[in-house]
This record gives structure tokens, C-alpha cells and sequence, in this order.
């Protein structure tokens, strides 16, 4: 299928693709990766083959941008709406994977523009910075966002966890210092939830069991439970032996990390990926909302 594809340098880096004349649904999508920080446009081409108009941006490490996923402003992703709406795109939607999961729930409660979420490996709460901001520093941690230039309250790192880590070589699974950390500063969890109670968007969220990374499943549930609660709509799509990758049809199985375990199994992942891939269609192009 002919997609139409735009380089993007400004105001960030990124892809924008359009779908082929005759499928265009006329919804759009913003397209977000996790830690890696890449472009995702295998996704967004995915995407826009569906009849999406599909962007995909570098929302940390660019031009102007912060090193690290460290005071991050939401409005970044505002502006990537207001380039869908100037293209034409009349519903709105957010993708994001892991931290882009959590940056697209942030926006979604701020912008009432945003129609439709999809939180692939979600977290229910804000965390500290990923890396250096604009000062080149790691510590003292920061919120990873801010709005109107104000940070995000956020939940930080108990570092006591690495400590304990045996010496050992291979990948690390490091869900537990995420755990440690809530137990760490339980006074701080209810100020850094995420209030998805607030979006108006519809909601998705698709986690796996064996996630390694964090526990996106129950922080999927937890999301879910404050949706429902208010009267929102909200449907979580799982499976317990996926990990913190899954893979939609057409992406391919992703590539081993000697730093991390991300959990799960290739088969795993795809098929979590598989049965998401319909109902995440259904709802970016408004087919259906539950």
C-alpha cells in the first residue's frame, strides 16, 4: 500500500506519513517510543496503512531537546497535535510505548483535544528522570515532565535496590526497583498517579504479565480501576506470558538487549500484539470506542 512519507526537522525530528489516497479514515495518530528515544516508523507506517495519518517524533535527545527523559514539557506532544488538526486530521489519538505510554496519558488529561489512547506497557504513575536534562545532570531526580513550566510531581528512584544486585553479568530485570520505590516513598504515589479519570479520550491500555521492566499490568489495572470509577471508558487487553515488548503484526520480533530483560517470549509478545492490533485499529480511527 503507497504511503506518503514527510521528513520532519522542525520543530522536532520526526516522520510524518500519510495513508493512500482512498483509505484515509480521517483520524491521525501520534506515535511514541519508550526509553530508546527513536523515531518509531515501522509503527507509524503500520498505522498509517490502516488509513491513520501517522507521526512519529523525537520527543527527548534531539535539537533543543533534553539528553534524558528529565523535565520533558507536555507541550511537546501538544504541538504534534496541533500539526494533525493543521493536516486535516478531525479525530486524535495517542500511541506511546512504556515512558511514551506515560506521556501519552499526561497529555490526554491536559488537552481535551485528544480523542483516543492507547498505553502499550502503561504505568499508572509519574516517574523520576531517565537520564540528564538541559544541565547535564542525572541527580538530584526530577520529574521527567512539566506544564506551564512547572514540574509534574513524580515518584523517585530508592537507588538502595542497584546496590543489592549481585555481580553478575547478563541482562537485568528491573521491576523491582519500581517496587522498592513505591514502598520507598508511599507518600508520594497519590500526588504522582496519573488523573486519567480527568481525560475525556477513550482508553486502551495493553500490558503483559511477565513484564520485567515494571509491573504494567497491574499498573494497567490500577488506571483502569480510576477510569471506571469516574464513569470513563477504558478496556485492558493482556496476556501473562508478554512481556514489556509487545509486537504488532508486520513489526518482527525485538532485538535481544544485553542490558535489560524485558520479560516474556517472542511468542508471547507477538501474540499480544496480535490480538491488540484490532481493537487499537478500532478505536485510533473511531471504528469503535471501548
Amino acid at each position: 500500500m503507497v504511503v506518503v512519507e514527510h521528513e520532519l526537522t522542525e520543530p522536532w525530528e520526526g516522520v510524518l506519513l500519510e495513508p493512500a489516497p482512498g483509505t484515509a479514515t480521517g483520524a491521525g495518530v501520534l506515535v511514541l517510543s519508550g526509553s530508546s528515544g527513536r523515531i518509531e516508523r515501522v509503527r507509524a507506517r503500520l498505522l498509517a496503512e490502516q488509513g491513520l495519518l501517522a507521526l512519529a517524533v523525537r520527543w527527548f535527545g534531539g535539537p533543543g531537546q533534553p539528553p534524558g527523559i528529565c523535565e520533558v514539557p507536555l507541550e511537546t506532544f501538544v504541538a504534534a497535535v496541533d500539526l494533525l488538526r493543521e493536516r486535516g486530521a478531525g479525530r486524535i489519538g495517542i500511541l506511546g510505548a512504556s515512558k511514551g505510554a506515560e506521556a501519552a496519558l499526561l497529555t490526554a488529561v491536559r488537552d481535551p483535544r485528544v480523542d483516543a489512547v492507547v498505553g502499550l506497557s502503561p504505568t499508572s504513575l509519574v516517574w523520576c528522570n531517565l537520564g540528564p536534562g538541559h544541565d547535564g545532570r542525572e541527580r538530584p531526580y526530577r520529574s521527567c515532565w512539566t506544564w506551564r513550566g512547572e514540574p509534574v510531581p513524580f515518584v523517585p528512584m530508592d537507588e538502595t535496590w542497584f546496590a543489592e544486585l549481585p555481580d553478575t553479568e547478563g541482562p537485568v530485570a528491573v521491576r523491582g526497583s519500581y517496587g522498592r520505590s513505591e514502598r520507598t516513598f508511599v507518600d508520594r504515589l497519590d500526588a504522582a498517579a496519573i488523573p486519567v479519570e480527568r481525560a475525556a479520550a477513550d482508553l486502551l491500555l495493553v500490558a503483559g504479565g511477565d513484564d520485567a521492566m515494571w509491573s504494567s499490568l497491574r499498573y494497567a489495572e490500577e488506571l483502569a480501576a480510576r477510569r471506571r470509577a469516574a464513569g470513563r471508558p477504558v478496556r485492558v487487553i493482556a496476556r501473562h506470558d508478554a512481556g514489556h515488548r509487545l509486537r504488532f503484526p508486520g513489526e518482527g520480533p525485538a532485538a535481544p538487549s544485553e542490558v535489560y530483560d524485558y520479560g516474556g517470549t517472542a511468542h508471547g509478545d507477538a501474540l499480544l500484539g496480535e490480538a491488540a492490533w484490532g481493537p487499537v485499529v478500532d478505536l485510533l480511527t473511531g471504528r469503535r470506542s471501548d
